[in-house]
């Protein structure tokens, strides 16, 4: 319980010291949620949107992949409305702004979280000799977390960063991670008769099996990579 509190503790000072840290990990934890009520509230303009050259292609996905990197969007959700609204033409779109948004959202969290690992670490050395052991691998836990629905991508970007995490590993073993998830909600944005019926669709029991299925699959690969790691 010592070594617990003090690492809250930690959390506590640190935050308390750095309070735009704080706004930020509160940002992408709180706002992907608003930014879904309102776009489910307000998603008629999509229709007419018309992608017929490569420019609107290109600043199309820059917007996706600043609303996917700035916690602003899901990428569930933003799947779904990719499939619905754009079908296979939006594709290419969505996966090239989900690169980019990894890249905006790991260097926002590496400049919001400044100094937080070495901080944590001088307070807590034996963090540092587990995370160091657990470096040769961190490939696998970068795919568990993303594959897992538990934890949304911005929040994954930050951690990541925090952990100070390479950020060529995280593009290299993150988008297999996320490849599931991603096309199984353009797959039911893109089968869907509407684009509210496409997202109540993602809790239908088929759905709910799959996340499931995800689910365990990224429990079983963190507990796998600690157990290696810790052996």
């Amino acid at each position: 319980m010592t070594k617990k509190a003090s690492i809250f503790k930690t959390f506590g000072e640190y935050f308390k010291a750095h309070p735009a840290a704080l706004i930020a990990w509160l940002w992408v934890t709180i706002m992907p949620g608003i930014g879904s009520l309102i776009l489910l509230s307000e998603y008629d303009w999509l229709y007419d949107i018309n992608l017929t050259n490569k420019i609107q292609h290109t600043l199309f996905t820059l917007a996706l992949a600043c609303l996917m990197g700035l916690a602003l969007l899901p990428t569930t959700l933003t799947s779904i409305a990719m499939g619905y609204f754009f079908g296979w033409w939006g594709l290419p779109d969505l996966l090239i702004a989900y690169v980019l948004a990894n890249f905006l959202g790991y260097y926002l969290g590496s400049k919001l979280n400044i100094d937080f690992l070495p901080i944590l670490q001088k307070r807590n050395p034996e963090l540092k000799d587990q995370l160091d052991k657990r470096a040769g691998n961190i490939g696998e836990l970068i795919f568990f977390i993303r594959i897992s629905p538990l934890i949304p991508f911005a929040i994954s970007n930050f951690l990541f960063a925090t952990l100070d995490i390479d950020l060529t590993k995280v593009i290299r073993y993150g988008i297999p991670g996320m490849l599931p998830r991603t096309l199984i909600a353009f797959g039911t944005g893109l089968l869907a008769n509407s684009f509210l019926d496409a997202k109540k669709s993602m809790n239908d029991p088929v759905q709910w099996v799959v996340l499931v299925i995800l689910l365990t699959v990224s429990f079983w690969g963190l507990a796998r990579y600690w157990k290696i790691a810790k052996s």
